[in-house]
């Protein structure tokens, strides 16, 4: 019944014409207008959607979409969060048809993160993904997902039992040192190839503080970079490289402003327990 990837994000947002052209113009996304006014949808492969976008003022995350495998595992799914003493709810035929899936739960985390667990997404192999503007090679998806988010928390204990009652792996993998003998940990939980599908440990004022999209090609990263270099978008952090999953990448802040990371190169999950006091190299700048 375990979670298998992170299947896709809903975003609000205070202006859909400026997400838009960034996800475009900027990180290559295709974008597909909604079905109703203030709606779009990103695309990255052959799914229908990886983000939906919504004009509502809010300029955060929406729902967290959690895969499940199939409609058994579904079940067994609401069996374990009635064991955990999580609270969901079925959703509609109608809910579900709204984001493009068969069946779907909702619930929250113990921060009160927005989760959608669910099966059954609409993938179109009779539609190839169009990048929005040019890219090297395509984004990296595939049995890992469309990437990682890391989201806000209340504690790393009840954000790590939560997430295990989903069926996730994992532990603290940065404990990074501060002055006077204190340091900051950071908790990452995997659900398949990738190094971490969600991640937690840095206070701010929004639900979300990144998502991370990975690329095929280094060049795709330099690329990227060299556009929002151009149009003197704000980078939160330098390029430099991960020593969890040794993800080379740079953090871009987007018109909510939360992050976007643009990465290459990232390990697979050991499935082993290590912990890192800091980075390989670069990423000045500050999540």
């Amino acid at each position: 019944m375990a979670v298998t990837e992170l299947g896709y994000l809903a975003i609000g947002v205070k202006s859909l014409s400026a997400w838009k052209e960034f996800a475009a113009e900027v990180l290559a996304l295709e974008v597909v207008d909604g079905e109703k006014a203030g709606r779009a949808y990103l695309r990255m492969d052959y799914w229908h959607h990886r983000v939906i976008v919504d004009e509502d003022g809010t300029d955060d995350v929406t729902a967290v979409g959690l895969r499940v495998a199939g409609a058994e595992e579904l079940v067994e799914m609401q069996k374990s969060l009635g064991s955990a003493g999580v609270p969901y709810q079925v959703c509609s035929r109608a809910q579900a048809e709204e984001r493009r899936v068969l069946e779907l739960l909702k619930l929250e985390d113990p921060a009160g993160n927005p989760i959608e667990i669910f099966h059954g997404p609409l993938v179109q192999y009779d539609k190839p993904f169009h990048p929005g503007r040019r890219m090297h090679g395509r984004f990296k998806t595939g049995v890992g997902g469309m990437g990682h988010c890391f989201l806000r928390h209340e504690s790393l204990e009840a954000t790590h039992r939560f997430y295990r009652a989903l069926g996730m792996r994992g532990g603290i993998e940065y404990a990074i040192p501060l002055p006077g003998g204190a340091r900051v940990e950071l908790l990452f939980m995997h659900a398949n190839e990738r190094d971490h599908t969600v991640a937690f440990g840095i206070p701010g004022p929004k639900r979300l503080n990144h998502v991370m999209l990975e690329v095929e090609s280094f060049d795709d990263v330099g690329l990227a970079h060299e556009i929002v270099k151009q149009r003197k978008l704000p980078i939160s952090m330098a390029p430099g490289k991960h020593a969890n999953d040794h993800m080379y990448s740079f953090y871009v802040v987007n018109p909510s402003g939360w992050m976007c990371e643009i990465g290459w190169g990232g390990r697979p999950a050991s499935h082993q327990s290590e912990y890192h006091q800091r980075d390989v190299f670069g990423h000045e700048g500050k999540l």
